[in-house]
């Protein structure tokens, strides 16, 4: 009786070893791949392009994109009634304010230069999505309005819309292609942005006349105050006072008291710094050069400014009659 026990306890012993040796062992499959989209600039710019500008430029960026857009994955026609959670590293309006900067710095832009100065640039994200589609794999769209601010907030360069588009052949499941193909949309994106003519408004020009609208407001950013203009004022005799005066008929200038100047002969090179002027205003602004001597009549001249300018010069001669 004894050896029968024994004798079954081996053999369910022995079974029971097989059986572990003989069951199936855990699939090692390939973990999915993570649904994450690396965002990167990959554009490159044209380096030093605009090394040369007179002013600065700042960014404004908004991200006006809808709320059922906000999602980096637009569409995937692997699901029919949601769309699997992806994620986005780093987040699109963090990648954009920090690509964008350093892909303008490499053009050679001053980035906030100067806050008296600088121009604005308004950049609005429309769209910035990648989808999955059936037979063509996948495809990504980046769009963006952008446009361009005066230190006076007047807009100088109108609201242009500007759009980049990529595709890229392979599975629904591969996101590294995802990210290659949104990466080369925001690249076309950016190429898409006419550089040329926001570089243009950043020159300062050598003619007020091309500034027609841009008011001197002491900061040395106007075409005016950078115009010298070359003073002369005689006397017969000489040694007579040389006194001056703002005479203005526009709201923009104010008048002035008359300040001293010099005694005649006086001969000089100035530049402009009467607040408010303009190219366009300067012909409704006056200076009066009045010239005294004690014993003599005081006199006085009046030149339009905008002739001045123009001329480049200012030019008066006085002969002074006795006080009898």
């Amino acid at each position: 009786m004894r050896k029968s026990v024994l004798f079954a306890m081996l053999a369910v012993s022995t079974l029971a070893y097989f059986s572990s040796c003989s069951a199936p062992k855990p699939s090692m499959s390939t973990p999915p791949q993570p649904k994450v989209v690396n965002l990167d600039l990959t554009a490159t710019p044209r380096a030093n392009a605009y090394v040369n500008l007179d002013y600065g430029i700042r960014i404004n960026l908004r991200d006006n994109r809808p709320a059922e857009n906000r999602n980096i994955l637009l569409k995937h026609d692997n699901y029919v009634t949601s769309k699997p959670s992806v994620s986005v590293n780093p987040d699109v309006v963090s990648f954009v304010s920090e690509s964008i900067r350093r892909y303008m710095r490499t053009m050679g832009f001053k980035l906030d230069s100067d806050i008296a100065s600088d121009y604005m640039m308004s950049l609005t994200i429309k769209t910035f999505n990648v989808s999955w589609l059936d037979g063509i794999g996948w495809s990504a769209v980046v769009g963006m309005d952008v446009a361009v601010y005066d230190h006076e907030n007047r807009q100088v360069y109108p609201t242009v819309g500007i759009s980049g588009r990529a595709s890229k052949q392979g599975g629904g499941g591969n996101y590294a292609l995802a990210s290659q193909a949104i990466n080369q949309a925001y690249a076309n994106a950016l190429e898409d942005i006419d550089w040329d003519r926001i570089a243009y408004f950043l020159h300062r020009s050598s003619s007020p006349s091309a500034e027609k609208d841009k008011a001197v407001t002491g900061d040395g950013n106007t075409a005016l105050e950078h115009t010298i203009l070359s003073w002369e004022v005689t006397s017969r005799p000489a040694g007579a006072d040389v006194y001056w005066r703002i005479i203005s008929s526009t709201p923009d200038v104010k008048n002035t008291n008359k300040n001293y100047k010099a005694t005649t002969p006086y001969e000089s090179t100035e530049s402009f710094d009467i607040k408010g002027l303009t190219y366009n205003n300067s012909g409704d602004v006056q200076i009066e050069i009045s010239c005294e001597k004690p014993g003599f009549l005081p006199q006085r001249k009046v030149f339009n400014l905008r002739s001045a300018i123009d001329q480049k010069s200012i030019n008066a001669h006085f002969t002074l009659v006795r006080d009898e």
